[in-house]
């Protein structure tokens, strides 16, 4: 079987978003206590397949919203 970047890129962008926001809000829920890490790798688990589901998701409508939120701003194009 061969890997399709279609299909490795949202993965891996999830895991790098997931791994950021979820020590960032593990530290503000927490602080950075003796087993912040132990309390972060738990988290990240969790929240990398949400967020990989998430971005399958949001994948065809992103751009969408990107053009209508440039066009709004800009205005259309004459």
């Amino acid at each position: 079987m061969k890997l399709s970047p279609k299909y490795v890129g949202p993965v891996v962008m999830a895991a790098i978003m997931a791994f950021i926001m979820t020590g960032f809000v593990t530290w503000m829920n927490l602080g950075f206590t003796s087993d912040y890490f132990a309390n972060w790798a738990r988290a990240f688990v969790f929240a990398w397949p949400v967020a990989s589901v998430a971005a399958f998701l949001a994948m065809p409508i992103a751009p969408k919203i990107t053009m209508w939120i440039v066009r709004t701003v800009n205005g259309a194009p004459h």
